[in-house]
């Protein structure tokens, strides 16, 4: 089911299975906080998140009574898929006790979640959720909500401009808005531009995965722009992430496999890695150099293009990147 059917299933009853996927990070965090508020469990309730999952740590908690005479409420989080026949049993048990709560939250593409619904079927009382990336205006409709449950005066463009700055990742601005709120004041753009830190660098590096990935990466450009980010920053970023590119393309066509600390010197989060790992899988040695060679004779001519005309110079550049690829 979607959103608005599961917003209206809540109003009459709390479903005891539940799959949650999709884009909307920020939302599925707080409908699993509703499940723990509701079934008064964060006591006894049991949390396996990632590496930390065990099918058999899962089915003993599921198989047992409450310690505390109340609910059993099991919350796994993965970005990985759990096999259908564990997630089948995990469900049965659920179906078997009125006071077992399973909550599944997968953060894989939901392309692959596809495949897990079928143990989460209607049939069995349970039921999958996904969740889409809320547009501008629900976005803000969900922070000028959270404003008002935590007592802060903002002013409706402030919420927007907090929307740019953080690139629109809602659960940062919540974030955000509870520190805020310690200020006791009301809440203006300028305050924003003042306080918060702004997550131009990590629109950068979306940008550049974007671009390697062979996306549209025009939307991405002109938000970096609106971030207050120049041409000359994201072309510093972009021969960057490049080198790191190659470094990684080098490595692992030397020693077979990626270890980030030996590239770089310090150790990438694995997902990054991986990312980083599969991108530069992708492009060949040559193209590389030719994408090196052309940066370079770009910076000389960004330099001496009047200020007016370099954001265009810039979208050409990356139009241009992405024909190497």
């Amino acid at each position: 089911m979607y959103q608005r059917e599961f917003e209206k299933t809540l109003r009459t009853t709390l479903p005891r299975a539940i799959l949650f996927f999709g884009e909307n990070e920020y939302q599925i965090a707080n409908y699993i906080q509703y499940y723990i508020n509701t079934t008064n469990s964060a006591e006894s309730m049991l949390s396996l998140y990632y590496d930390e999952y065990s099918f058999e740590r899962a089915k003993a908690y599921l198989s047992q009574s409450s310690l505390f005479g109340g609910t059993n409420l099991l919350i796994v989080k993965h970005n990985k898929k759990i096999p259908k026949k564990e997630l089948d049993i995990l469900v049965e048990l659920v179906g078997k006790n009125p006071n077992n709560f399973f909550l599944f939250h997968y953060q894989g593409s939901a392309t692959n979640a596809k495949s897990l619904q079928s143990s989460f079927s209607p049939k069995k009382g349970a039921n999958w959720v996904r969740l889409f990336e809320p547009n501008s205006k629900e976005s803000i409709e969900i922070l000028q909500r959270k404003a008002k449950n935590i007592g802060l005066e903002i002013e409706p463009y402030a919420i927007q401009h907090l929307l740019l700055v953080l690139n629109n990742n809602i659960a940062l601005c919540a974030n955000e808005l509870n520190k805020l709120a310690i200020l006791g004041t009301k809440v203006t753009s300028k305050d924003i531009d003042r306080l918060v830190y702004s997550t131009a660098p990590l629109a950068t590096e979306q940008l550049l995965i974007e671009l390697f990935e062979k996306k549209p990466v025009v939307q991405t450009i002109t938000k970096l722009l609106e971030l207050g980010e120049d041409e000359f920053s994201i072309l510093r970023s972009t021969q960057f992430f490049l080198n790191q590119i190659f470094l990684f393309h080098a490595f692992m066509k030397l020693n077979g496999y990626v270890d980030s600390k030996a590239i770089l010197g310090y150790k990438l989060p694995k997902a990054i890695e991986e990312k980083k790992a599969n991108l530069a899988l992708r492009v060949k040695s040559h193209t590389l150099l030719k994408m090196f060679e052309y940066l370079l004779e770009i910076e000389l001519e960004l330099k001496t293009t009047p200020a007016q005309n370099r954001e265009l110079l810039l979208y050409g550049v990356f139009i241009r990147l992405q024909s190497y690829l």
